[in-house]
């Protein structure tokens, strides 16, 4: 099968995370492209997708919005998987488990264009310049925390996850 890895990324973190994916898919034997959303050209000859954003203010970027809007209907009836790049892990207490409940919002938007298999909401790497300067010191004092809180054995298990599903589909 050939898989296509697509994403947008503000800063870095969820092209960083889309590499992994896509490393991890070939390690076990899969076909796989990754590009980002301004590189696609065409979506028709691959059998799969996994399609992450960053987020911002609960939803995912312009590019990556309309890339799914815009391509829905040959994606309708391929293996699809999202993921999302966050900051819930950069929060603590019930902060935390308040940008957890953000992934029902993203969610919800993300279905009226695709049926996905599954959907991951992964934290990403946070800075001040992420929120500028009156936002950083906001940040802070709400108990944030700056740095990569990237989860490289979490995304290792959904990886496998989907090269597992990827297999079953191939015999």
């Amino acid at each position: 099968m050939r898989v296509l890895v697509v994403y947008a990324s503000a800063a870095g973190s969820t092209a960083g995370i889309a590499e992994w994916i896509t490393g991890a898919l070939m390690a076990r034997g899969h076909e796989v492209e990754l590009r980002s959303v301004e590189e696609v050209t065409g979506v028709a000859d691959y059998d799969a997708f996994v399609i992450g954003s960053a987020v911002h203010d609960k939803a995912w970027l312009p590019a990556a919005a309309d890339f799914l809007a815009q391509n829905r209907r040959t994606l309708c009836g391929k293996p699809v998987w999202l993921f999302s790049v966050g900051l819930p892990g950069a929060l603590r207490g019930p902060l935390r488990r308040w940008a957890m409940l953000e992934e029902t919002d993203i969610l919800a938007e993300l279905l009226r264009d695709v049926t996905p298999v599954e959907h991951r909401l992964f934290t990403g790497v946070i800075t001040p310049s992420t929120f500028g300067k009156f936002g950083a010191l906001l940040f802070r004092a709400m108990g944030g925390r700056f740095g990569d809180f990237r989860d490289w054995a979490e995304m290792e298990r959904w990886s496998e996850s989907i090269a597992d599903v990827l297999a079953e589909q191939k015999s």
